[in-house]
């Protein structure tokens, strides 16, 4: 696991996926391969509440393939709403072998969207 060095980059793609959060925070959100020769920037994680009555919580981590830290951490996400949990004036890079992680208080009422850049 190497951080590729961005300095004479070749390709920047712009990619967006997206998630159901489950309530296991070990859900993998998006991962970047320990061999891919690739960095991640991540622009923006938002969380969407697409249950109509009830709140949830979100928590969202990144990990490093030993250990974790917090990027939002029961964060309540009301009804009908989003949570901005990452934005692009905090953008983060996920090295090779690392990956973003979430989870919810009730399955089914929470969606994910991360927007990134693959570099190479």
């Amino acid at each position: 696991m190497a951080a590729p060095n961005i300095v004479n980059v070749a390709t920047i793609t712009a990619k967006t996926v997206g998630a159901a959060l489950g309530t296991t925070l070990t859900t993998s959100l998006l991962a970047n391969a320990a061999s891919s020769g690739k960095v991640f920037k991540v622009n923006t994680i938002i969380v969407c509440n697409v249950d109509g009555s009830s709140s949830a919580d979100v928590s969202i981590e990144h990990y490093d393939g030993s250990s974790s830290r917090r990027i939002a951490s029961t964060i309540s996400v009301p009804a009908d709403s989003t949570l901005v949990a990452l934005d692009k004036n905090s953008a983060i890079y996920l090295e090779e072998g690392h990956s973003i992680r979430g989870g919810a208080s009730a399955t089914g009422d929470l969606e994910c969207l991360i927007s990134y850049e693959e570099i190479s």
